[in-house]
């Protein structure tokens, strides 16, 4: 696994980004990105949304993503292999960030370990309603196999860039917000 560094504050390959304290000294929320399936523009809005509000982004693929230097927006770079990002992303991910992935088993696993997980589509995947796509995954999967033409996702054009940028403007501000004192 190779950390690949965008400022001279990258955490070493063994700690991420996550397990740095904020400046408050406790766990500073981390969007993981599942790069290998990312389209650009959904890259491109992650990247602006990470600098304007200062949140570690962490971009996960076996392969190299081009990415702007940056001391919020980082990648590492995971050896080939069945699902090598997807587990990267599951290790080092706390509770409360945000996986963004249209992955679904990612996602289930993502939101087992208590993670928030939202596709590039902007749709937001949790408990009431992540095992019901992974059932219908895996019901469409199986139609393929047996030879039927189901099709697949709609192209990501405007309106799918828009509604990401959107869902993911509003969970950066709900996560900004000051909490009320009990």
């Amino acid at each position: 696994m190779t950390d690949t560094p965008h400022s001279d504050a990258t955490p070493s390959p063994d700690r991420s980004a996550s397990d740095v304290p904020s400046a408050t000294g406790v766990h500073a929320t981390t969007l993981w990105v599942d790069a290998d399936s990312c389209p650009r523009a959904a890259r491109d809005i992650l990247v602006r949304a990470a600098e304007r509000t200062a949140t570690p982004t962490w971009f996960v693929a076996n392969h190299q993503v081009p990415l702007p230097r940056s001391v919020h927006v980082k990648a590492i770079s995971v050896p080939a292999g069945a699902d090598a990002a997807d587990q990267l992303i599951v290790e080092r991910a706390h509770p409360g960030d945000m996986v963004i992935t249209s992955d679904l088993p990612l996602a289930l696993e993502a939101i087992e370990k208590g993670a928030l997980v939202m596709t590039t589509r902007g749709e937001a995947l949790d408990t009431n309603n992540i095992r019901a796509k992974v059932q219908m995954r895996d019901f469409m999967e199986s139609m393929r196999s047996s030879g039927e033409h189901t099709g697949g996702p709609s192209a990501y054009g405007q309106r799918e860039q828009r509604d990401f940028g959107n869902a993911l403007d509003r969970w950066l501000a709900r996560i900004r917000r000051p909490k009320p004192r009990a």
